[in-house]
């Protein structure tokens, strides 16, 4: 039997196998066997304050709702059903899974999407991370992005930060503290009467080419097939700064041609990112939370550009033979709604993207409801990344180096 995991007011986690608990999918409904899996190494457990379990009988009023963060590698499927105090606080900016009790085992609702050693949770000994930090801050005469991305390794435990010290993997090359869109949920610019704090900062200045080419050519000498990245979560809109990118990317070529050089953006500028695939642009990695303009709209709020602009920046990667992934924001009962799925179907029939990146949309779920509407007719998370698959595209999480 399915029971229920729950949390005092402490944050204490407990199982009552003789509940039965609810998930919300867009609709509220029971939980499937087949939806559930032990909960993975590097599951991290949240209480929900306020917010009280909503189970096949009522509402467990006396309980804390339990919520869950999933590792790398694995895609959300439902998101927990909890009826909400008057008055209670907007959750943080987390990606909240539901969670449940099987034979006194915590389970959650996920399925594994893809696998990557680059990408497990890192356990570094006392004082290594930050040594290797220091050493590499050290010889970095005054570069501006190198001591952003100390900040970003340390503080915000970001991977393709680490990379750079680590020399592994893909490395980050943060570039543009402006943005051209306004998203509900943006991790690191929220606006103040949202209540809610950005789980980081965005850079205060624009970053120079010459730092951001030293910081990758240093990578790929030491990362024969590695990848370095602009655009982070520590930023705004790199397409801003696409005259920057291409200097970048033709001082990196000049000193190295081995490795990929990719560009995460909202694709919001066709012409800039023309500009920086002239320059050498091998990959691109198109954010979106959806393939219907009101839905993209309503989270975004994009300024001065819509999806259609968005649309011709994919195609016009995928013409140029570029590796083309979509960073797909996904939350259950939005993602895999029928008419979403129809217009992700016509989308992906006329363009040859390479991968679709299923990404956890970290935000209050009441929230992002509230702000994008509750789905007509939720079709199960699973179903949405099978009519991916059946689209011809691959699947996964994140980038691979080979």
């Amino acid at each position: 039997m399915i029971g229920l995991a729950y949390c005092d007011k402490a944050g204490r986690i407990f199982y009552d196998k003789k509940v039965e608990p609810l998930a919300d999918g867009g609709l509220v409904r029971e939980v499937a066997r087949a939806e559930l899996v032990p909960a993975p190494p590097g599951t991290v457990p949240m209480v929900l304050p306020a917010r009280h379990p909503r189970v096949t009988k009522g509402v467990e009023r006396r309980r804390q709702t339990l919520a869950v963060m999933l590792p790398s590698g694995y895609t959300r499927l439902l998101l927990p059903a909890y009826n909400r105090d008057a008055g209670a606080p907007a959750l943080p900016l987390f990606g909240y899974t539901f969670a449940c009790a099987i034979d006194e085992t915590l389970h959650v609702a996920a399925m594994r999407t893809d696998e990557g050693e680059d990408w497990q949770p890192r356990t570094f000994a006392r004082g290594e991370l930050e040594a290797l930090v220091e050493r590499r801050v050290s010889a970095g005469t005054g570069n501006r992005v190198l001591q952003q991305l100390a900040t970003c390794s340390l503080e915000y435990s970001c991977f393709t930060a680490q990379n750079v010290f680590l020399e592994r993997g893909e490395a980050a090359l943060p570039v543009s503290p402006a943005c051209n869109a306004r998203c509900v949920g943006c991790i690191s610019e929220q606006e103040p009467e949202t209540g809610v704090p950005s789980p980081q900062l965005r850079i205060a200045e624009e970053m120079a080419a010459r730092d951001l080419a030293r910081i990758a050519v240093h990578h790929l000498e030491r990362v024969p097939n590695g990848i370095v990245s602009f655009g982070q979560g520590c930023e705004g809109e790199p397409l801003l700064r696409s005259i920057a990118i291409a200097r970048a990317i033709t001082m990196i070529r000049a000193s190295r041609s081995n490795g990929v050089i990719n560009l995460n953006t909202n694709g919001s500028l066709p012409s800039a990112l023309r500009r920086c695939i002239d320059a050498g642009l091998q990959a691109v990695r198109v954010s979106l939370n959806s393939f219907r303009p009101r839905v993209y709209a309503a989270y975004y709020r994009p300024i001065g550009y819509a999806l259609d602009d968005v649309f011709a920046s994919i195609r016009m990667a995928c013409d140029a033979g570029l590796r083309v992934s979509l960073n797909l924001l996904t939350h259950p009962g939005i993602t895999d709604d029928r008419e979403e799925l129809e217009a992700m179907r016509e989308f992906l029939g006329s363009v040859s993207v390479d991968m679709i990146q299923t990404r956890t949309l970290n935000i209050d779920p009441e929230w992002y409801f509230d702000t994008v509407g509750r789905p007509t007719e939720p079709t199960g998370m699973r179903e949405a990344i099978s009519e991916m698959r059946a689209s011809g595209v691959r699947v996964g999480n994140f980038t691979h180096t080979h």
